[in-house]
Protein backbone atom coordinates (compact mmCIF):
# COMPACT_ATOMS: atom_id res chain seq x y z
CA UNK A 1 0.00 0.00 0.00
CA UNK A 2 3.02 2.57 0.84
CA UNK A 3 4.48 1.54 -2.71
CA UNK A 4 0.69 2.63 -4.39
CA UNK A 5 1.22 5.74 -2.18
CA UNK A 6 5.00 6.69 -3.03
CA UNK A 7 4.28 6.23 -6.73
CA UNK A 8 0.75 8.02 -7.13
CA UNK A 9 2.93 10.92 -5.24
CA UNK A 10 5.60 10.96 -7.81
CA UNK A 11 2.74 10.45 -10.69
CA UNK A 12 0.71 13.58 -9.81
CA UNK A 13 4.42 15.53 -9.27
CA UNK A 14 5.04 14.81 -13.08
CA UNK A 15 1.55 15.85 -14.37
CA UNK A 16 2.06 19.42 -12.40
CA UNK A 17 2.47 22.42 -14.48
CA UNK A 18 6.11 23.35 -13.98
CA UNK A 19 6.91 26.95 -12.35
CA UNK A 20 8.39 28.43 -15.22
CA UNK A 21 7.60 27.54 -19.04
CA UNK A 22 9.13 29.12 -22.23
CA UNK A 23 7.68 30.81 -24.63
CA UNK A 24 5.96 28.79 -27.49
CA UNK A 25 4.27 29.97 -30.49
CA UNK A 26 1.00 28.51 -32.28
CA UNK A 27 2.35 26.09 -35.01
CA UNK A 28 3.49 23.03 -32.25
CA UNK A 29 5.57 21.52 -34.71
CA UNK A 30 7.90 24.47 -35.13
CA UNK A 31 7.96 25.17 -31.48
CA UNK A 32 10.82 22.23 -30.37
CA UNK A 33 12.93 23.48 -33.06
CA UNK A 34 12.83 27.12 -32.87
CA UNK A 35 12.83 30.33 -30.77
CA UNK A 36 9.74 32.03 -30.55
CA UNK A 37 9.49 35.92 -29.93
CA UNK A 38 7.67 39.15 -30.47
CA UNK A 39 8.81 41.30 -33.52
CA UNK A 40 7.36 44.29 -34.44
CA UNK A 41 7.30 45.89 -38.25
CA UNK A 42 7.08 49.39 -39.17
CA UNK A 43 4.98 49.75 -42.53
CA UNK A 44 5.16 52.34 -45.17
CA UNK A 45 2.82 54.21 -43.44
CA UNK A 46 4.75 54.19 -40.21
CA UNK A 47 2.16 51.86 -38.42
CA UNK A 48 3.92 49.58 -36.26
CA UNK A 49 2.75 46.27 -36.77
CA UNK A 50 2.61 43.37 -34.16
CA UNK A 51 3.83 39.78 -34.90
CA UNK A 52 4.86 36.85 -33.50
CA UNK A 53 7.88 35.04 -34.99
CA UNK A 54 9.87 31.94 -34.93
CA UNK A 55 13.89 32.66 -34.96
CA UNK A 56 15.76 30.80 -37.28
CA UNK A 57 19.24 31.66 -35.98
CA UNK A 58 21.86 29.10 -37.43
CA UNK A 59 22.26 26.96 -40.17
CA UNK A 60 20.41 24.02 -39.39
CA UNK A 61 17.45 26.18 -38.82
CA UNK A 62 17.90 28.35 -41.79
CA UNK A 63 17.79 24.98 -43.93
CA UNK A 64 14.57 23.77 -41.98
CA UNK A 65 12.90 27.44 -42.32
CA UNK A 66 8.72 26.45 -42.73
CA UNK A 67 9.47 23.30 -44.65
CA UNK A 68 6.85 20.75 -43.94
CA UNK A 69 4.61 23.62 -42.00
CA UNK A 70 0.52 22.95 -43.10
CA UNK A 71 -0.58 26.86 -41.75
CA UNK A 72 -0.06 29.91 -39.88
CA UNK A 73 -1.27 31.96 -37.63
CA UNK A 74 -2.09 35.53 -39.94
CA UNK A 75 0.03 37.45 -37.42
CA UNK A 76 3.00 34.46 -37.10
CA UNK A 77 6.01 34.00 -39.21
CA UNK A 78 9.75 33.21 -39.39
CA UNK A 79 12.28 35.75 -39.26
CA UNK A 80 16.08 34.27 -40.53
CA UNK A 81 18.70 35.80 -38.94
CA UNK A 82 22.21 35.94 -40.24
CA UNK A 83 24.91 36.62 -39.19
CA UNK A 84 26.39 39.35 -41.89
CA UNK A 85 24.89 41.13 -44.53
CA UNK A 86 24.92 39.11 -48.05
CA UNK A 87 22.93 38.44 -51.16
CA UNK A 88 20.24 36.04 -49.92
CA UNK A 89 18.38 33.45 -51.81
CA UNK A 90 15.42 31.27 -50.58
CA UNK A 91 12.94 28.73 -51.44
CA UNK A 92 10.04 26.93 -51.26
CA UNK A 93 11.41 23.47 -51.46
CA UNK A 94 9.16 21.00 -49.31
CA UNK A 95 6.94 24.53 -48.00
CA UNK A 96 3.58 23.86 -48.35
CA UNK A 97 2.30 27.28 -47.58
CA UNK A 98 2.48 30.57 -50.07
CA UNK A 99 4.73 33.06 -48.41
CA UNK A 100 5.52 36.64 -48.60
CA UNK A 101 9.55 37.14 -48.22
CA UNK A 102 10.86 40.55 -46.44
CA UNK A 103 14.53 40.93 -46.82
CA UNK A 104 16.11 43.49 -44.38
CA UNK A 105 19.04 45.10 -43.74
CA UNK A 106 20.97 44.97 -40.67
CA UNK A 107 19.41 48.16 -39.45
CA UNK A 108 15.97 46.86 -40.33
CA UNK A 109 15.14 48.58 -43.34
CA UNK A 110 13.38 46.96 -46.20
CA UNK A 111 15.45 46.07 -49.23
CA UNK A 112 12.76 44.13 -51.00
CA UNK A 113 9.61 42.01 -50.98
CA UNK A 114 8.90 38.89 -52.29
CA UNK A 115 5.31 38.40 -52.60
CA UNK A 116 3.03 35.47 -53.21
CA UNK A 117 5.75 32.50 -53.31
CA UNK A 118 4.58 29.48 -54.85
CA UNK A 119 5.11 26.27 -52.57
CA UNK A 120 7.05 23.13 -53.17
CA UNK A 121 9.00 24.93 -55.89
CA UNK A 122 12.90 25.20 -56.26
CA UNK A 123 12.37 28.77 -57.68
CA UNK A 124 15.07 31.30 -56.19
CA UNK A 125 14.17 34.50 -54.02
CA UNK A 126 16.77 36.42 -53.97
CA UNK A 127 17.47 40.22 -51.92
CA UNK A 128 18.28 43.06 -54.15
CA UNK A 129 21.14 44.04 -52.14
CA UNK A 130 22.86 42.18 -49.17
CA UNK A 131 20.72 41.57 -46.11
CA UNK A 132 20.91 40.26 -42.66
CA UNK A 133 17.18 39.17 -42.01
CA UNK A 134 14.32 37.16 -44.22
CA UNK A 135 11.24 37.57 -42.25
CA UNK A 136 8.91 35.21 -43.90
CA UNK A 137 4.84 35.71 -43.85
CA UNK A 138 1.81 34.26 -45.08
CA UNK A 139 1.06 35.32 -48.71
CA UNK A 140 -0.87 38.37 -49.29
CA UNK A 141 0.49 39.66 -45.62
CA UNK A 142 3.22 42.06 -46.72
CA UNK A 143 0.24 43.84 -49.56
CA UNK A 144 -2.73 43.89 -47.24
CA UNK A 145 -0.54 45.50 -44.27
CA UNK A 146 1.32 48.03 -46.56
CA UNK A 147 4.64 46.29 -45.46
CA UNK A 148 7.39 47.56 -48.36
CA UNK A 149 10.26 49.33 -49.31
CA UNK A 150 9.83 52.28 -46.92
CA UNK A 151 9.37 49.75 -43.59
CA UNK A 152 11.30 48.63 -41.33
CA UNK A 153 12.06 45.31 -39.33
CA UNK A 154 12.06 46.49 -35.27
CA UNK A 155 14.22 43.97 -33.25
CA UNK A 156 15.46 43.63 -29.54
CA UNK A 157 19.10 42.30 -30.03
Amino acid sequence: MRAWIVVLALSLAACSPPTTTPRTGTVPDLDARFAFDSLTVINDHGEELEFDAYLATDFEQHRRGLMFVRGMPERTGMLFIYDTEEIRSMWMKNTYIPLDMVFARTDGSVINVVTDTVPQTLNSHRSAEPARYVLELNAGTARRLGIGIASRIVRDD
